[in-house]
């Protein structure tokens, strides 16, 4: 096992998670690239010892300690039962972990009282969903493509679905939802204990999270003559306190706030109702509180 002196041992999913993930990173000024097979790629960020692995192995990894920090979706971090510190949520890939059944096979709307054979990939979390319900079923362990087995080789499924656009052309319809899961940053608890180990993860996540925050808003700036400064300055969301700047000849004031994205629409019509003239918007690349 790698020994705690050397850099952060970092984990990156192969698979769906990866395009996401390596997007964030690149605009975190951290740009790593991957070739097919390779599965130790370097980035620009000093220090940093890059693997691909499977999500499943991420978290594997991570639980005994040969990774200091790794990406992997919480459905996988539940599975496996994995003790580990999240850092932060990144919100891509999200995804549903569901039970579902043919059509037609519910009785009054529930489970037929009878022995269920139930497939997935996820043993753990199927396993409990069936103690839970105090199901009369078997389990069998799934390796991909779980949406095929029904009806012939399994009454009952659990797997994710993003859009259930999958589960639909399998003739599948979702009868519960067991959790949800995103691309998530985890940490080894005893990686944090380390203080040297602890600033360079705090670091590597305030980067990334300064990614996350920009994608969520917008630099706005607008005119507003001096009468009615104080009018605007009351509906812009700012995250502290606007950058509010003298125009040249007394002529009125520019305004500055990082507005979030989301409130753009009705922001704009307010901004033009109180007198606001000239607004620029422009997307920042990140923001670090």
């Amino acid at each position: 096992m790698e020994t705690m002196n050397r850099g952060l041992r970092l984990g990156l999913p192969k698979g769906r998670m990866q395009e996401g993930v390596l997007k964030l990173m690149a605009e975190a000024g951290i740009p790593v690239r991957v070739g097919d097979r390779d599965y130790r790629p370097s980035s620009s960020l000093d220090g940093l010892d890059i693997k691909v692995l499977k999500p499943q192995n991420i978290v594997e990894m991570l639980a005994v300690g040969s990774r200091d920090l790794g990406f992997a979706g919480a459905d996988w971090v539940n599975e496996l039962d994995a003790e580990l510190v999240e850092i932060l949520d990144t919100g891509l890939d999200p995804v549903r972990l569901v039970a579902a059944v043919s059509e037609g096979f519910l009785e009054d709307g529930r489970l037929p009282a009878r022995k269920l054979i139930v497939a997935s990939e996820y043993e753990n979390i199927t396993r409990r969903w069936i103690a839970d319900r105090r199901l009369d079923a078997v389990f069998v362990r799934s390796y991909g493509a779980t949406e095929a087995f029904p009806p012939d080789d399994a009454d009952c499924i659990v797997d994710n679905t993003a859009t259930g656009s999958t589960l639909r052309a399998n003739g599948l319809f979702v009868v519960e939802e067991l959790m949800r899961s995103t691309t998530r940053l985890y940490a080894n608890p005893r990686s944090l204990e380390n203080p040297e180990r602890r600033e360079r993860i705090e670091h590597l996540a305030l980067l990334i999270q300064s990614v996350m925050n920009a994608r969520e808003r917008v630099m706005l700036e607008v005119n507003v003559d001096a009468d009615r400064l104080e009018g605007l300055i009351s509906i812009l969301p700012a995250m502290k306190e606007p950058t509010v700047s003298r125009l040249r000849g007394d002529s009125g004031y520019a305004v500055k706030v990082a507005a979030p994205r989301s409130s753009l629409p009705a922001l704009i019509r307010q901004i033009r109702e109180l007198g606001g003239t000239g607004i620029v918007i422009t997307s920042p690349c990140q923001i670090v509180p």
